[in-house]
């Protein structure tokens, strides 16, 4: 699968669905079958383009489609068996309507499921490149923290279940009217355990995706920048670049804007210094509404230039795993994160690292079962953890 996949994010308001919409259209005119899709719910896709978009791929320009992908079509189509045999429970336990209604979606789950969109058009074969308008960047960390977390909840409790009701089903028949899911409901919940499955295989392969972060220059912008670079990489995200959005350009002289362009000429340094292992990119500040495939393509050659968006950005993988002196050690890139926020612990064959709010599990491979945690360290961006002799 030759598909490249890029996310873009950053806090609500830098600009980061008119960033996508010109990385997107700069990648058609580089040649790649190009797909810009929107996870957001509050979908501003189609006003960037000027165009009327909808659930289904539309053609904007030569090479280049685009979507803003309808949830509730979505929901309906991975979640409808589940969702109904759910509402049968609860309305017989006297729950229904809008009440019941609530229960069944969780936080993400639209966001969830229109991954699971873009994953069947990665695997489609019709687009070189597939470029993803996230939501802002909290709603972002948890989407691309669900693959992980549900697919730790389908390997250990799904097969468990349907084994035990598969025996249940006729006793239960008989003394309860309780409605009892049929196979048909775990059929459903199979097929989306396997469509998150291949989500986060395609997700975690830092050679077919990558994060761009839109930021602005402005301390609490970059600040969380630096948060979301961290978490990124504890879920195995690359990040390929940070385009920094509405820089003051030189001509504008006005002394009104003097103290401004002090400020920012301090916020870009800092970006150079914080991000230097990325390449960075600057838009100017445009005098008008950079809206319409027209204003998009200047703005994408001002940010692009000569580059391909697509080829020419690649994202390391954060995590490493080494042979050193008859121990194994794992390293992962966190970068910007204190020794304070981290937490490491093993509990059976899982391995657990937690970085500020954000846990995610590692199932350690038979060759670690019988080793040991033998010390943790942090140093410059970098957890590496010690795994002593065999016992």
């Amino acid at each position: 699968m030759a598909v490249r996949i890029v996310l873009v994010t950053g806090k609500g308001g830098v600009g980061k669905t008119t960033v996508a919409a010109a990385t997107a259209l700069a990648s058609a005119d580089a040649g790649h079958r190009t797909l810009v899709s929107s996870t957001d719910p509050a979908h501003s896709l189609a006003d960037a383009f000027d165009v009327e978009l909808a659930d289904d791929p539309t053609e904007i320009a030569p090479g280049l489609f685009g979507q803003q992908i309808d949830t509730q079509r979505q929901l309906d189509r991975y979640w409808g068996t589940i969702r109904d045999q759910l509402m049968n429970v609860l309305d017989w336990g006297g729950v229904s309507g809008l009440e019941a209604e609530e229960f069944l979606v969780f936080p993400g789950m639209d966001e969830l499921f229109a991954l699971l969109e873009v994953n069947r058009h990665a695997r489609s074969g019709a687009y070189d490149a597939i470029v993803v308008d996230c939501a802002p960047t909290a709603e972002t960390l948890r989407l691309l923290s669900l693959p992980e977390v549900l697919s730790w909840y389908f390997e250990r409790i799904l097969p468990t279940e349907r084994r035990i009701l598969r025996a249940a089903r006729p006793l239960l028949t008989r003394v309860t009217d309780l409605p009892v899911p049929e196979e048909g409901v775990f059929d459903a919940a199979t097929t989306v355990f396997s469509g998150i499955e291949q989500v986060k295989e395609l997700l975690a392969d830092p050679e077919v995706t990558s994060a761009r972060l839109v930021v602005n220059p402005e301390k609490m912008v970059i600040d969380e920048a630096r948060r979301t670079y961290t978490y990124l990489s504890l879920f195995g995200y690359g990040v390929d670049g940070v385009v920094v959005n509405r820089v003051l350009p030189e001509q504008v002289s006005d002394p009104y804007f003097s103290r401004w362009r002090t400020i920012q000429k301090s916020h870009l340094d800092t970006v150079d210094a914080a991000f230097a292992d990325v390449p960075r990119l600057r838009l100017r500040l445009f005098d008008e509404e950079m809206v319409g495939v027209g204003r998009l393509r200047t703005m994408a050659e001002e940010l692009y230039g000569d580059a391909d968006p697509v080829l020419d950005f690649r994202a390391r993988n954060p995590f490493r795993v080494e042979d050193r002196d008859g121990e194994v050690v794992l390293e992962m890139a966190v970068p910007f994160a204190d020794k304070g926020d981290l937490d490491v612990y093993r509990h059976g064959n899982e391995l657990f690292i937690q970085v500020g709010p954000y846990r995610r599990s590692f199932l350690l491979p038979d060759s670690l079962h019988r080793r040991q945690v033998a010390g943790a360290k942090l140093a410059d961006g970098v957890l590496s953890i010690r795994f002593g002799e065999v016992t």
